[in-house]
């Protein structure tokens, strides 16, 4: 029974497994696709498109384009600079709201978790035309802080839901003997439940990135001016009515896959945790 028992389990492992394998191959294809033809002549990409470069087909003209030819550096500077100042406020704000809202009861606790709940529950893209009008009366249209603020709203909902569940898990003891030794309210949020929340801080941090660093729909809307494109907006350069440089399309969407990739490396070991801890809760 136990023999039976332990090739069950092992086969069941090697289900979920392969499932898995088989999801991440999927995922990964694309991906694999553009890298490589990003390397090859125009020629080569569309005569095989699965193949990898050869000594024949092997050309760095698509960077070359990219780097030398046009703005990217700007492109990528200005995603950059919208990206980090947005993840930056949308994880310190976050974690306050959601510090406030598990730590405290007060009038309005209730709303305001409603609010927060309906801004996971409607995409933010529906108020696009309140959006515009919004950032025209301040005076904000091709404007990155335009494009800031709308990805804070954005990414505020989800990263208090996440964080509060989180932040609920952190031990009472640990608050109420900070309290007993006059630390502040303040510095018990920096100095200890900060630190206990890194997991979901980095798993908040990866989610609010990808979809900003990847948005067309409101750089296209808010911010399509020359000197603000990000660099999504500004690969579209590329792609002609008649003709597409597709070298250079795919030159720059693999360079803009690099700093998706380093923010995972750095922030994996993190991101796991939280994964996992959130899977528990």
């Amino acid at each position: 029974m136990k023999l039976f028992n332990l090739r069950h389990d092992s086969s069941k492992k090697l289900m979920i497994h392969a499932v898995l394998i088989s999801y991440t191959l999927i995922a990964l294809f694309p991906i694999w696709v553009v890298i490589i033809n990003s390397f090859k002549s125009r020629k080569a990409i569309f005569n095989d498109p699965l193949a990898l470069p050869t000594a024949d087909t092997f050309t760095l003209i698509g960077f070359e384009e990219v780097l030398l030819r046009s703005e990217f550096g700007l492109f990528f500077s200005n995603s950059m600079i919208v990206t980090m100042i947005s993840i930056f406020c949308v994880l310190l704000f976050g974690a306050m709201i959601a510090w406030a809202l598990t730590e405290y009861k007060f009038p309005g606790n209730l709303a305001i978790s409603v609010i927060v709940a309906m801004g996971i529950m409607i995409p933010i893209r529906l108020g696009t035309i309140g959006i515009l009008e919004l950032m025209s009366s301040l005076n904000l249209v091709n404007t990155l802080t335009s494009l800031v603020l709308v990805y804070i709203a954005q990414g505020l909902p989800l990263a208090v839901y996440i964080l509060s569940e989180f932040i609920k898990q952190v031990p009472k003891e640990l608050k109420e003997a900070a309290r007993c030794d006059g630390v502040g309210e303040i510095k018990i949020f920096f100095t200890i439940i900060v630190p206990l929340i890194r997991p979901s801080i980095a798993t908040v941090a990866v989610f609010t990135m990808i979809p900003i660093w990847n948005d067309l729909w409101f750089p296209l809307i808010l911010a399509p001016s020359d000197g603000n494109q990000t660099i999504t907006l500004g690969v579209q350069q590329f792609i002609g009515q008649y003709v597409t440089d597709w070298n250079s399309v795919l030159a720059s969407l693999t360079l803009a896959i690099v700093p998706v990739l380093i923010l995972y490396l750095v922030f994996s070991r993190q991101l796991i945790r939280g994964l996992t801890s959130g899977a528990v809760k």
